[in-house]
This record gives C-alpha cells, sequence and structure tokens, in this order.
C-alpha cells in the first residue's frame, strides 16, 4: 500500500463521524469545496498583511500556515461527503478541481507578494516558479483524461504541495525570532518549483508512452 492511501485510510477513519454529521445536517460537498477556498483567501491575506520590508510579521505568516492545513482538511471531507452521502455529480467534481486551483494559486500568490514586499526577488521568482509548475501538473493529468490515459504519476502532487507550503509557513512562524526564519518558507518553495515541473514533464513522458503503445 502506498503511503498516501494509508494515510488517507487512516485520516478517514478519524473523520467519518463528522462526515455523518454533516450528512444528517444537510451540509452539501460543494458548500464544504466553497469554505476550503474562502480559508485559503483567508491566509493569503494573512500572508500578505505579514508582508513588511523592514520587520515583517512572521508569526501571522505562521498562523496561515495553520489555516492552509485546515483549510487542506475541508479537501478530504468534500470528497468523501460526496461519497458517503451519495451526493456524487458531475458539476460537484468540476467545482472541486476548479476551486482547488483557485485555492493554491492564491495562497502562492501571496508568497510571492511576500517575498517581493522582502526585496527578496530571486524566493519571489522561484515561488512564482512553483505557480507555474503546480498549474500544469494538474493541466497535463486533466488534458491525458481527455485522452483516456490515467496519469496519476509523479513526486509532487497536490497534497505535497498543499502540506510543504503549510508546513513553510507554519516553521516560519514558529521559529519567527530567528534571523533565518524565512528560510522555512523559501526552502519548501524550491522543492515544489523543482518537483512539481519535473512531475508536469514526467507526465508528460508518462503519456507519450501510453499514445506511443496505442499507436498514436
Amino acid at each position: 500500500m502506498k503511503y498516501r492511501d494509508f494515510l488517507q485510510k487512516v485520516i478517514y477513519q478519524i473523520i467519518n463521524p463528522l462526515i455523518k454529521g454533516l450528512i444528517k445536517m444537510h451540509i452539501t460537498p460543494n458548500a464544504i469545496t466553497t469554505i476550503g477556498l474562502l480559508l485559503n483567501i483567508l491566509a493569503a491575506g494573512m500572508i500578505i498583511m505579514a508582508a513588511d520590508e523592514q520587520a515583517p510579521n512572521l508569526p501571522l505568516v505562521g498562523w496561515a500556515g495553520f489555516v492552509i492545513l485546515f483549510a487542506g482538511l475541508f479537501d478530504m471531507i468534500d470528497g468523501r461527503l460526496a461519497r458517503m452521502g451519495n451526493m456524487s455529480t458531475t458539476f460537484g467534481a468540476l467545482w472541486d478541481s476548479t476551486l482547488d486551483r483557485y485555492s493554491e494559486l492564491i495562497t502562492l500568490f501571496a508568497i510571492v507578494l511576500f517575498f517581493m514586499e522582502s526585496e527578496d526577488m530571486l524566493s519571489a521568482i522561484v515561488t512564482f516558479a512553483a505557480m507555474v509548475g503546480s498549474v500544469m501538473v494538474s493541466y497535463v493529468r486533466a488534458r491525458a483524461e481527455g485522452l483516456d490515459i490515467e496519469c496519476k504519476v509523479g513526486l509532487m502532487q497536490r497534497p505535497e504541495r498543499v502540506v510543504l507550503t503549510a508546513l513553510g509557513c507554519l516553521l516560519c512562524g514558529i521559529f519567527a525570532a530567528s534571523s533565518s526564519a524565512q528560510l522555512w518558507l523559501i526552502v519548501p518553495m524550491w522543492i515544489i518549483a523543482i518537483l512539481a515541473n519535473i512531475t508536469a514533464f514526467w507526465r508528460v513522458a508518462h503519456c507519450y508512452k501510453e499514445l506511443k503503445k496505442r499507436g498514436e
């Protein structure tokens, strides 16, 4: 069993009682998905508010990391709620995927602005590269599925990117008193920028092999 499948199984066991409660309250998966987006917008706002050229509010960045993690939980709840409550719809799947992209890009863009305000242009550019990689990982998979190819290969899928971003923010806040505190946020951006773009091209190569097998 892959580590992601194992973790997913554990988390589902924890949240199943909550899911049953949401079903009784007639809460829809689309509502949960929307709340997740709003939480990510809140986190992005906190990161932007924390930006200051002279004295950035790093503890606030840490709290933003906590909000990002919390929002990530909603990303798991909506799918589970749809399945357990027999509320799965084609539009729900589209809504979930669309808001996932918005959530991730809004958060990363806030980090770009944070680095720009800190006059750390290299880290801002790296974070922009992370944004590009994140979009392309999702795009290649969507395009592949349109060609009837299963395409889940790669090292830096959305859960990993969200966790790395959230942990980077959290650790930046926890070690705010350190002179190198922002490194805790810079390093995850480098990791995402490199591995997400590698994953995008990995998926392209995977699709090439699958299409070649089909003679297309």
